[in-house]
C-alpha cells in the first residue's frame, strides 16, 4: 500500500511517525528546521491525511512492515534514524525491537508501551472509533485536541492541533490503529531493542506522562531521558525548539557513533 508522506532536507534519513490523532503536518516544525542534517520522511499512515487505509486492522506489525517499507523507497537500505510521537513512538519501539537492521538510532516522543498493557486503556483505545462516529472529525478533533498541549499553550497552536486532527482522521482507518494499539504491548520488547535511544515527555504531559517514559526508559539500556518543560504529550510542536536541539545532537552523536551515515536526500525527490 502506498501512503502519503512530507519530505525535507539532505543529510542522513530520519524517519517520522506521528501520533494516533495527527498526520504528517505535525512535524511542520522539524520539516523547517533540521534539513540541513537530516534527510526527514514524515509519513501519513495507511489510513490518515490522504494516505489509502486498511479495511481492517493489520495490528502493530502490519504497521510496522508499512513503515520498513516506506523507509526502504525512500531512503535507501538502512539503517536510518526513526523518529515517533504517542502512538507513532509505540510503532517505532516495535520497529527498533524487531527490524534492527532499519533502525540507526531510536526517539520516541509522548510514548507509551501500548494501550494493550492494561484492560482497562485496552477498553478506552477501543471506545474511541465510537466517539470519531458520534462526533464527526471536527467535533472529535475539539473534544480531543486540546488536550494533546499543556493549559498555557498558545490558542494559535491549539488551533493548528485540532485542524490537523479534523483534517486527518477518517473511519475506518482511524479504527485500525486504535485496534493495533489496544492490542499493543511492549513489555517484553524493551530488552531486543539495540538501537541508541532518546525518549522525551512533555513535562505536563495528561495523556502518557513521564511516568511511561520512565518505564520505557528503564527498559532499554543506556537510554537518554528528557522531561521537556512546558509542555504536553505533543512535545514537538508546543516546544520545537529544545526538542529539535536534542534530535539535532543526537541524531549527530548516533551518526558518529555508527558507521559514517549516507546522505540520502537524492534518493527520491517526489513525495507519492
Amino acid at each position: 500500500m502506498a501512503v502519503s508522506f512530507r519530505r525535507s532536507g539532505r543529510g542522513p534519513g530520519a524517519l517520522l511517525l506521528h501520533g494516533i490523532g495527527s498526520s504528517s503536518a505535525s512535524f511542520a516544525p522539524q520539516l523547517d528546521a533540521l534539513g540541513d542534517v537530516l534527510t526527514m520522511v514524515a509519513w501519513n499512515a495507511p489510513g490518515y491525511a490522504g494516505s489509502p487505509g486498511p479495511a481492517r486492522s493489520p495490528g502493530l506489525d502490519g504497521y510496522v512492515e508499512e513503515a520498513a517499507g516506506l523507509l526502504r523507497a525512500e531512503l535507501g537500505p538502512g539503517p536510518a534514524h526513526v523518529v515517533g510521537v504517542s502512538w507513532g513512538g509505540v510503532i517505532a519501539l516495535r520497529m527498533a525491537a524487531t527490524r534492527p537492521d532499519l533502525v540507526r538510532s531510536l526517539t520516541v516522543i509522548g510514548a507509551s508501551l501500548g494501550s494493550g498493557t492494561t484492560p482497562e486503556r485496552a477498553a478506552q483505545m477501543r471506545e474511541r472509533p465510537a466517539d470519531l462516529a458520534r462526533l464527526g472529525p471536527e467535533g472529535f478533533a475539539r473534544e480531543r485536541g486540546p488536550r494533546l498541549l499543556s493549559p498555557d499553550a498558545r490558542a494559535e497552536l491549539v488551533e493548528t492541533v485540532v485542524t490537523t486532527m479534523a483534517e486527518a482522521v477518517r473511519l475506518p482507518g482511524y479504527a485500525a490503529a486504535a485496534e493495533a494499539m489496544a492490542s499493543a504491548d511492549l513489555r517484553g520488547d524493551l530488552p531486543r531493542i539495540s538501537a541508541p535511544a532518546l525518549v522525551l515527555a512533555g513535562a505536563e504531559d495528561t495523556v502518557t506522562g513521564p511516568e511511561r517514559a520512565r518505564e520505557i526508559a528503564a527498559g532499554i539500556p543506556g537510554t537518554a531521558l528528557v522531561t521537556v518543560p512546558g509542555a504536553g504529550h505533543l512535545a514537538n510542536q508546543e516546544r520545537p525548539a529544545i526538542v529539535n536541539a536534542w534530535l539535532r545532537a543526537f541524531t549527530g552523536i548516533a551518526d558518529r557513533l555508527g558507521r559514517e551515515a549516507p546522505d540520502v536526500s537524492n534518493e527520491r525527490k517526489e513525495a507519492s
